[in-house]
């Protein structure tokens, strides 16, 4: 079997599987976030923390609630590192500095899991479990309640509340998060994934030196990594490390555990909405935008040159042996697409055009199909866009699922969009202009500038993959990066439940003759177009300095 046909055959695989889980896993996240009752486990967790589960919020004490229970999970992350010295289980290592605590700790609260370290040789067993573990799974819950949130917006009417963040959050984590990690978890360790909390030990003798490996829980991490679309790793060589992901098969199982929620949250909106069809539009926007990126992928990275490189079956550089080209291209597709950032290979090392491909899926917004949660609000808020640009086409007052989309909706969403870009841009640009920062490139000309580009693009669209040939690792980068993190994360947040709110005050419309139909396949086309069009103006001209310029001369 020739490698094209093998990277072709993974795809209808996954595509398959995922078709099987979309229905029941989105219908039963629908019942989750619209049942009354608690479960006994959820009730105590309530009485823990003070919250009264059944008090209805509005937009703003929605926000209130997600922004103060992130500030306190970066300020015990950042604690648990800077004690970690004198904590049982650290492995000997010594307490994270504080810049680079400030970074990871803002990094997993928004669930971005860049990281500037070596895992294995940083983070001790406390920690990984007790600090990043946990905040891969509250950080994706809070993704998907605020999805929630904008959900009840466009079902609900004349009402601004929203629902109540805690019991989203809560039943986020128990009711989904956890049992799909488990299982993950137990599927990883079959295949051969580590899972202990043994200690430092050799592993050989190599040019008269000596390898160590630790151990750590790492098929539970593995798990909620790649489910909760976090990204991050135990291991510096992240998912490529054989004791993250040990065979084809379970990289292929990965790929659909940080691809499944996101897809299948499509379905729980139509459900919520009271229109299956409307779910199905926003799948099949997705979908498009993820497949022709595969495709697209596929071609750049097995259009090769020269003997080495067809003797090889493909640009093989950076990717591992026993994964090959074709499903290495899917992951990548895969992980920039959605929020998670986790690697099966190095995207530094990928043709000028396929790392180009990976930068421009995190400019898209990360909404084909996006992170856990973000992905869908993400989605809906260019759905808002296409909208407006429809009714400007045909002088109509733009309505979708029957809300009127007026000034202060229209000024809401296009704050959204603006708010990310403007990030990446301002950031990427005072790093190259300023005399220090650009030492940390590895690499001179439109490649060195790609990996500050696609670092900023990581940051501020909360991925956390890297180009791996940027020494991220000092005080500007661990900074700035940090701060695009926390203001990519939560700005756009506010928009969105803002939005959220003024729907739900509103009174619905009746359908007409007139009103554009946004279940059919002439609203698909309008969306994907709308999103290409936006990003690619908004972007070219960073990409023409980058990854086009490298593609172009190669």
């Amino acid at each position: 079997m020739g490698p094209v046909l093998a990277g072709v055959l993974q795809l209808i695989a996954l595509i398959a599987a995922l078709a099987l889980a979309y229905v029941p896993l989105g219908n039963y996240m629908a019942r989750v976030y619209s049942s009354d009752k608690h479960l006994r486990v959820e009730k105590w967790i309530y009485k823990g923390i003070g919250a009264d589960p059944n008090t209805e919020m509005r937009w703003p004490a929605y926000l209130r609630s997600v922004l103060a229970f992130s500030a306190v999970g970066v300020l015990f992350l950042y604690l648990l590192q800077r004690l970690q010295g004198i904590l049982p289980g650290s492995l000997g290592f010594s307490s994270v500095n504080p810049a680079q605590s400030f970074n990871t700790a803002v990094s997993f609260v928004t669930n971005t899991n860049w990281q500037s370290y070596y895992g294995e040789q940083t983070m001790g067993h406390v920690v990984q479990t007790a600090g990043l573990a946990v905040q891969n799974f509250v950080s994706a819950a809070v993704g998907i309640a605020v999805a929630v949130a904008l959900v009840r917006g466009f079902a609900r009417s004349r009402t601004g509340e929203l629902g109540n963040f805690w019991a989203d959050l809560v039943r986020g984590v128990i009711r989904i998060l956890l049992p799909l990690s488990v299982v993950a978890a137990l599927v990883l360790v079959a295949c051969g994934a580590i899972q202990n909390f043994s200690g430092i030990h050799e592993v050989g003798q190599f040019m008269g030196g000596h390898q160590q490996w630790n151990g750590g829980a790492v098929a539970s991490q593995e798990a909620i990594k790649e489910v909760g679309t976090n990204g991050g790793g135990y291991f510096n060589a992240n998912s490529a490390h054989p004791f993250e992901n040990p065979t084809p098969f379970t990289n292929l199982f990965e790929i659909f555990l940080l691809l499944v929620i996101p897809f299948a949250l499509t379905r729980t909106f139509g459900v919520m909405v009271g229109s299956i069809k409307q779910g199905y539009a926003i799948l099949a926007t997705m979908a498009t935008i993820w497949v022709g990126f595969v495709a697209l992928m596929m071609w750049t990275e097995f259009a090769h040159h020269g003997a080495a490189l067809q003797a090889a079956g493909g640009a093989m550089e950076g990717k591992e042996t026993r994964i090959g080209v074709g499903a290495s291209s899917i992951f990548a597709v895969s992980t920039t697409l959605t929020s998670t950032g986790a690697v099966d290979s190095f995207h530094s090392s990928f043709t000028g055009l396929g790392g180009g491909i990976t930068i421009l899926g995190m400019q898209l917004g990360e909404i084909a199909p996006g992170g856990t949660g973000s992905g869908l609000y993400g989605m809906l808020i260019m759905a808002v866009i296409a909208v407006f640009i429809a009714g400007l086409m045909v002088g109509r007052t733009p309505e979708y699922l029957g809300k009127k989309i007026g000034t202060r909706e229209m000024k809401l969403a296009a704050c959204y969009i603006l708010i990310t870009p403007a990030l990446v841009l301002i950031f990427a640009a005072a790093s190259m202009a300023l005399p220090t920062p650009p030492h940390s490139m590895l690499n001179s000309g439109a490649h060195g500038f790609s990996e500050v580009l696609y670092a900023f693009t990581s940051a501020a669209n909360n991925n956390g993959s890297a180009f791996a040939g940027l020494n991220a690792n000092t005080d500007w980068f661990n900074t700035m990066t940090g701060l695009a993190m926390v203001l990519g994360r939560f700005l756009p947040m506010v928009f969105v439940l803002a939005l959220a709110g003024s729907l739900a005050e509103q009174k619905p419309v009746p359908v007409t003759a007139g009103t554009l139909r946004t279940e059919k396949p002439l609203f698909t086309g309008l969306l994907v177009g709308a999103i290409l069009i936006i990003t690619g103006l908004t972007y070219f001209p960073a990409l023409a300095l980058g990854p086009l310029a490298e593609g172009l001369a190669s």
